[in-house]
């Protein structure tokens, strides 16, 4: 399983000097097309994005995100509730609720 990340060259910088390969840079592909080409890749098993991004992504994308265990999404950044969310989503992902 990889990790990878969806997001303008800003956000995916840090990501790819880390060493992650998968990245999609948004100026170079649209959001909504870097979705579905991660959503479908086997290989991916978390992937990145930044919270404004997702808010921008039609709502079928974001129900396909909200709902997918793989890949599993984790949102970073903006005004969403991040660690929440993250919460959920490994709770999601492993089937226990590690913080308890």
């Amino acid at each position: 399983m990889e990790l990878s990340v969806i997001g303008n060259s800003d956000f995916v910088t840090g990501f790819r000097l880390a060493g992650i390969r998968k990245v999609f840079d948004t100026e170079s592909i649209e959001v909504d097309a870097a979705v579905r080409s991660a959503l479908e890749d086997p290989e991916i098993g978390i992937l990145i994005m930044h919270n404004d991004d997702i808010s921008k992504l039609p709502d079928s994308l974001k129900r396909a995100l909200n709902e997918s265990v793989q890949p599993t999404v984790v949102a970073l950044g903006g005004s969403g509730a991040g660690s929440a969310n993250l919460r959920e989503k490994i709770k999601q992902a492993v089937g226990v609720d590690l913080w308890k």
